[in-house]
């Protein structure tokens, strides 16, 4: 919005600041973050009162979560606001990726407000599930890829690139529906699997945004594309407003989230933050990428998967308890001590993320 109000006044040049994809990009983490500070209490406080019981305990979950009973959910929904708004305040509302990463965002958002809903209302820890709620998030994760191949030059378009190789790319063609479609539904359910503790899933979900953040920026941008000799996606500098947006509403959240959590994210968040980074992963080339900057959620659902393989074939358990943060609950550490090395995880691997771009 502020974008376009800029574009009348070029004659004007301390208005010309506005373009910047840098300063548009901070003026979203300052916009989401002061909306959830201003507005999250009175959030909390509806959705305490509209919920009652909170949200429902897993009854097999670790003896010391059933402190948090009561707890209200759904917390996704500020963020979700904050996001939506500081996103349409600060980025270029003619850019398409804009458009198709925030309505991703806003459609994971309403399956997950269903699936919290339902888990509210009737008061137990399943809610929509199965394969109606997959089905949904891969018919809006296939929709989301073919406009992006749409928009893709044909250099690139249905193409997977691979991270510490320069020129490589593997030509899928349609097929790459299929795998970008994986890779936003992925990356969703993923943070939602990892969403198990007070402020666990949010911080690497910042720090996820961050470094996609500074990928769409240097993507974007032909100089800097070129320098790094990486590929160029036009447009694609855009989806740092976004990422700004999601730090900014991801710190405003960790105030209420931090323990002991005055509100849960729920599937409402969880569910919208990975198809967000999911599918800022497929715009801008870096599917692969994403995989190892959100190495945590990658680690987190691939204990589930070992977890239930293992118990069908075997009838045994190779975790304690799946996720991965409630093993090594069961072993004995701190819920805070879990987070707080699971966020150390989460820089690492985002660390390494960023390396690929000079490695190439």
């Amino acid at each position: 919005m502020l974008y376009e109000l800029v574009a009348f006044s070029d004659q004007i040049g301390i208005l010309n600041v506005f373009r910047y994809i840098t300063f548009r990009t901070g003026g979203a983490i300052f916009t989401a973050l002061l909306f959830v500070l201003l507005f999250g209490p009175g959030i909390i406080d509806l959705l305490r009162l509209k919920q009652g019981k909170g949200q429902p305990i897993r009854a097999d979950g670790p003896q010391t979560h059933f402190s948090k009973k009561g707890t209200p959910t759904m917390g996704g929904l500020m963020i979700l606001a904050s996001v939506t708004v500081a996103t349409l305040l600060w980025a270029d509302l003619a850019n398409v990726y804009v458009w198709v990463v925030l309505l991703v965002t806003l459609a994971y958002g309403g399956i997950g407000f269903y699936d919290d809903y339902l888990k509210v209302t009737k008061q137990q820890s399943s809610g929509f599930g199965g394969w109606a709620r997959l089905g949904l998030e891969m018919l809006v994760a296939a929709i989301a890829v073919y406009v992006i191949m749409d928009l893709s030059v044909p250099d690139l378009a249905g193409k997977l690139a691979l991270p510490f190789f320069k020129t490589a790319l593997i030509d899928l063609g349609a097929m790459f529906i299929i795998v970008g479609m994986l890779v936003i539904v992925g990356a969703g359910n993923a943070v939602n699997l990892t969403d198990g503790l007070d402020g666990l899933a949010i911080v690497p979900v910042m720090i996820a945004a961050a470094t996609f953040g500074l990928i769409s920026y240097l993507i974007g941008n032909y100089k800097f594309a070129g320098y790094l000799q990486i590929h160029h996606v036009a447009g694609t500098g855009e989806l740092a407003v976004i990422c700004g947006a999601l730090i900014g509403a991801g710190l405003g959240f960790l105030w209420f989230n931090a323990p002991p959590a005055m509100i849960f994210m729920g599937d409402t968040g969880s569910l919208a933050l990975g198809g967000a980074l999911g599918a800022i992963a497929v715009a801008t080339k870096h599917e692969v990428v994403l995989a190892i900057v959100g190495g945590l959620f990658v680690l987190e659902t691939l204990s589930v998967i070992i977890q239930v393989t293992s118990f069908k074939l075997t009838g045994k358990r190779v975790f304690r308890m799946a996720p991965l943060h409630h093993h090594y609950e069961q072993k004995g550490w701190k819920e805070s001590t879990v987070v707080v090395r699971f966020w150390i995880i989460a820089v690492i691997l985002a660390l390494i993320g960023l390396a690929t771009l000079k490695l190439r």
